[in-house]
Order: C-alpha cells, then sequence, then structure tokens
C-alpha cells in the first residue's frame, strides 16, 4: 500500500468556490474510509440545517461510496433533490518515495428542486 506525503490539489475544472467564497466549506461532505451511512447522515443533515446544495467529494477507491452515497440518499431519504452537477478529474499526488501519481476525483452536487 503505498502512502502519500503530498498532494498537489487542482480545482476540478470550471469550480469557483473557495473556502471564502459563497458556498464555502460547510456544505461539502468529503468521502472517504468511514461507513456509508455516515456520509449519508451528513449530507441529510447538510440539508436539514438550511443548506440549498451539497456537494459529495471523493477521490480514488472512494469514488463509487460516494456514487452509493448520492443514490441512497436520492432514492431512500430525500426524493425531491435533484443532481446539480458531476465533474471528474485527477490529481497528482507524490508518494514517499518521490514518484508521483495520478489519482482521480469526482465531485457531485446535489441540489433542492
Amino acid at each position: 500500500m503505498q502512502k502519500y506525503i503530498k498532494k498537489k490539489v487542482s480545482k476540478m475544472p470550471g469550480d469557483t468556490n473557495t473556502k471564502n467564497e459563497r458556498l464555502g466549506e460547510e456544505n461539502i461532505v468529503y468521502v472517504g474510509k468511514k461507513p456509508t451511512m455516515n456520509y449519508v447522515l451528513a449530507v441529510v443533515t447538510q440539508f436539514n440545517s438550511g443548506q440549498k446544495a451539497v456537494t459529495i467529494k471523493a477521490r480514488g477507491k472512494a469514488i463509487s461510496k460516494a456514487v452509493d452515497v448520492k443514490e441512497i440518499v436520492v432514492n431512500k431519504f430525500m426524493p425531491d433533490l435533484v443532481s446539480k452537477d458531476m465533474k471528474s478529474s485527477s490529481e497528482e499526488l507524490t508518494n514517499e518515495d518521490g514518484t508521483k501519481s495520478k489519482v482521480s476525483a469526482i465531485q457531485i452536487t446535489l441540489a433542492k428542486s
């Protein structure tokens, strides 16, 4: 298993949101190694707290879990949501041994209809 020590972050194509802009970081759910339902709960909680749109982000092996989160939220909990936007990209990471690897990333935006 490779470990990454440095990350070169690049914006998704067409992504205009940054930490201090209109949407901020509070409406983003980063999907990782936790159980899928943790992320489903995070998305539903964001909408219940008044957010108009929530973005689900993941990279690498977590991409399939991010898609699962979106499907569970829309099909089981909040059928009035629509998939507003879906973007994919790749990011370049530097491994511990100094070699560089490209990792796929996805960004799914759900919005109230």
